[in-house]
């Protein structure tokens, strides 16, 4: 299977530094395959043969040995990101103009009810709900006024990690090159 591993707030303001090339090599020690990493966010694609479940326990066990604290890992299968892909508009963008996110959630929750428990205001924002993922859309002047960045502020935002729509096509087209 070839899988993405999208680690959870490292990188991010100075805090949970992880180098890439380090989080690369602690992959292949664990056995993955085909590892690479796209940008210093903790996105790392690679090929194995065991379930998300298992991985998620051995990799966030070994960032925990490795670096020294906890990371949350999300783990999802290439078909998974590639539907995921082809269900948000090609028009969503993350430019000059636009603000696309894509949270990826926890199981504990993802269910299209988490759309019940944000604040949107449908006329200056979008959001589509994919098992696993919730889609934020605006224009970027109205990105202050809108329920996405308020999400920061709740108890969700602990249970998802967030990769702009820009990252998560990039991450569909590396994992498509990846050999099976």
């Amino acid at each position: 299977m070839v899988y993405v591993a999208l680690l959870r707030g490292i990188n991010v303001g100075g805090n949970a530094k992880v180098e890439m090339a380090k989080l690369k090599t602690l992959f292949e020690s664990l056995g993955c395959k085909d590892v690479s990493t796209y940008i210093n966010s903790g996105n790392v694609i690679f090929r194995d043969s065991r379930k998300p479940v298992a991985l998620i326990e051995i990799i966030e066990k070994a960032i925990k040995d490795t670096f020294g604290f906890d990371v949350r890992v999300i783990i999802r299968v290439k078909d998974e990101i590639n539907k995921l892909c082809k269900v948000i508009p090609l028009s969503w963008t993350n430019d000059d103009k636009q603000k696309t996110d894509v949270m990826l959630l926890w199981n504990e929750i993802n269910d299209i009810e988490i759309i019940d428990k944000i604040s949107i205001n449908p006329e200056i924002e979008n959001v589509l709900y994919f098992d696993g993922a919730l889609v934020w859309n605006i224009d970027r002047k109205n990105v202050t006024k809108g329920g996405g960045v308020k999400i920061i502020k709740t108890d969700l935002y602990k249970h998802m990690t967030v990769r702009n729509i820009n990252t998560i096509r990039k991450l569909n087209d590396l994992m498509n090159k990846t050999i099976v």
